[in-house]
């Protein structure tokens, strides 16, 4: 039986963008056990994915904030010392950093595979590879980890993107109710307060209410914002990413700015207008099998009434 590990450690964007290629090779290898390296806060969502038999937490975050603590040492010897425990048949590391994640597959046991130099973000991480795969940059990041994951594997690619989560199953509330995602942690890819108002208020009561989900006091208090002003508007206590899940899992739509929830809603198949302005929808653009709609692009401001108009012709 074949041993596969996979690294891709984080965002939360960057590992849902990896879930298909982890579906597409349980297709292909049926028999194989599958491990994932991930950051500990995303580990709860890789264990909701069929495809994957073990999940190994990372804790990169928590060590970089405690790099001289005794126990941040004793973590990290204990984590090398797992990892080592394990033959596998591949690695592949397709996060494709040097210490985020081309250094933790440099301590695991088997042939190593990642990027070439000239399609890897970090040249050096590169050098810490055994196998190297050339894939255009400027192609989807789902697209670029199913390419490398199909290299590794020796398949090519074929068929729509599956992420392996079944939003029916993972479910958990009853009610018509929408989501708005405003928070991300680059400024570049904010929209502005102003509009999120304009936005909710523009929203017709039939719409069911409106979920302000937050992850910082920064931003629970633009929720609070928004939702001082709108007739049945939620500002919900802060949840757990497994709980999160499910009640993305649950909402009637979601409209959101370029954030790891917003491609969690796609991947859940959840109708979704995405709202883009500082990133590039054409390499990080939700993609998934529920009806979806994009605004805006990378130096483009979409409207209130963009928006508006996008999640009309969801329906």
């Amino acid at each position: 039986m074949p041993d596969i590990l996979f690294i891709k450690t984080s965002s939360l964007g960057d590992v849902i963008h990896h879930m298909p290629a982890v579906t597409e090779a349980r297709r292909r290898q049926a028999g194989a056990h599958f491990g994932w390296v991930v950051e500990e806060a995303f580990a709860p969502l890789v264990r909701l994915h069929p495809a994957v038999d073990e999940v190994v937490p990372v804790a990169l975050r928590r060590w970089r904030s405690a790099v001289l603590a005794p126990r941040t040492w004793r973590e990290i010897a204990g984590f090398i010392d797992g990892l080592r425990k394990r033959d596998y048949d591949a690695i592949i590391d397709s996060q494709g950093l040097f210490f985020k994640s081309a250094l933790i597959a440099r301590f695991a046991r088997g042939p190593r595979h990642g990027y070439d130099a000239l399609s890897i973000r970090e040249h050096a991480a590169s050098l810490l590879y055994d196998v190297h795969h050339g894939i255009a940059p400027g192609l989807h990041a789902i697209a670029r980890n199913r390419m490398l994951t199909g290299l590794a594997l020796g398949y090519a690619p074929q068929g729509a993107v599956e992420f392996g989560l079944d939003r029916g199953r993972l479910a958990n509330l009853g009610g018509s109710y929408g989501i708005l995602l405003h928070a991300t942690a680059r400024r570049e890819k904010e929209w502005p307060l102003a509009s999120w108002i304009a936005l909710a208020q523009a929203l017709s009561a039939d719409r069911g209410a409106l979920l302000l989900p937050w992850g910082t006091p920064a931003e629970r208090l633009r929720s609070e914002q928004i939702a001082a002003v709108i007739t049945g508007a939620v500002v919900p206590q802060h949840q757990p990413l497994e709980l999160l899940v499910r009640v993305i899992a649950g909402a009637s739509f979601v409209i959101g700015v370029d954030t790891g929830l917003l491609h969690l809603a796609a991947a859940l198949g959840v109708p979704l207008v995405g709202i883009f302005s500082g990133s590039d929808p054409v390499l990080t653009g939700p993609q998934g099998t529920g009806p979806i709609a994009v605004v805006g692009g990378k130096g483009h401001m979409p409207s209130v009434a963009e928006v508006v108009r996008a999640l009309d012709g969801l329906s």
